[in-house]
Formats: structure tokens, sequence, C-alpha cells
């Protein structure tokens, strides 16, 4: 049976990130892009071209509304004039991470299969320093609670983590990080079901 104090996690005062939406932040972190603000010329100039490459980048300017005239298109690539609306600028921003996460999705995959052995994760437990002591985990499995490390080989939830991730789908995530807990974690894998962080090198 579920530990309640997992399942209303914080009540008591423990720190930490649900493990599905550590999982997410984990993968954010392997993307890379243009680092200039999106209100900056150079910034702004760099993310429409990068959207007006190809289908794909019409796309998702569309999925994000930006709805322009072909006019006003063609001054911003030709740098006459960009967005006075920070609205406009972060639906911009928006469009050009979403292609760069579709552009990716492909890399990240191979870089955790690892060419079939998998990815190695290490795990933090929730930080429980701020919860009275009363309300804390016994000694025995706060000592089984430590940072892990653990050797995801399942190719097939690394695609679907990077699928879901992709979507901003949470709640796959979190499927994802529960069957990665429950493979790798034994009898203790609830008491991840959050997490202060998790990381890995791929």
């Amino acid at each position: 049976m579920a530990d309640w104090r997992w399942i209303h996690f914080g009540h008591y005062g423990a720190q930490g990130t649900p493990g599905g939406e550590a999982l997410g932040i984990a993968l954010e972190r392997m993307v890379s892009g243009i680092s200039s603000p999106v209100d900056s010329d150079r910034g702004f100039s760099a993310r429409v071209r990068y959207l007006t490459k190809t289908d794909a980048g019409y796309e998702a300017m569309d999925r994000a509304g930006v709805h322009v005239s072909p006019r006003t298109l063609m001054a911003w690539l030709a740098e006459e004039r960009k967005p006075r609306s920070k609205a406009m600028l972060a639906r911009v921003d928006a469009a050009y991470w979403d292609l760069r996460r579709r552009n990716v999705a492909r890399d990240l995959k191979a870089r955790l299969h690892n060419g079939g052995r998998g990815t190695r994760v290490e795990i933090n437990p929730v930080n429980e320093s701020q919860v009275d002591r009363k309300h804390r985990r016994g000694e025995e499995l706060r000592r089984r609670l430590s940072t892990r490390d653990v050797n995801v080989r399942d190719l097939g939830l690394w695609d679907r983590a990077v699928d879901a991730w992709m979507d901003d789908d949470l709640v796959e995530l979190d499927d994802v990080w529960q069957q990665i807990c429950q493979d790798h974690l034994g009898t203790d894998w609830e008491a991840y079901a959050y997490v202060d962080s998790i990381g890995w090198d791929a």
C-alpha cells in the first residue's frame, strides 16, 4: 500500500519534484539552441530564420499562434522591424523551441540508447531536512534511500520518455518514471515518486 506521505507529498514540508517532471527537466537540459534572448535583435532574427527554413517551422509558428501577414514576415526576415508586443515575442520563442525539440528528438533518443547499452541515471532522493522529526521516514528507510545509480537499458522507455517530453505529456512521463522505479529500485520504488533531482551524462 502506498505511503500516505507520498500520495500527499509536501504536506509535512518535504522538498522535491515529481519524478516524471524531473525526467522532463533532465531531457530539456540536453537541448541546446539560440542563446540570445528573443527580445534582442540578434535573438529574434535568428529564431525567425530558423523557423522559416522548413514547412515544419511554419507549422510550429501556427501551433504557437504566430499569425502574421507575408509582408510582416518579410520585414522580420529583412531585420527591418520586430514585434513590439511581448506576447508575440513569447509566441515566436515558443515556436522556435517547439521546432527545436522536434528536430533534436531523434538525436536525443540515439544518445539515450547509447548503442543499445542504455543510459546510467543518477537519482537523488527528496530532502527531508525541513520535515518535523516525528514525520520523517524511519532511519533504516532513510539509509536505503540514498542517491541511486541505475542503468536504464529498456530503449522503449527512453523512446516513450522523449516522445512524452516533446508533447508535454506529464502523465506519460510519470508512467515512464514509475516503470523505471519499479524495474530498478526494488521495494522502495514508491519512495522515489518524488525526487530532489535526476540526471545523466548522455
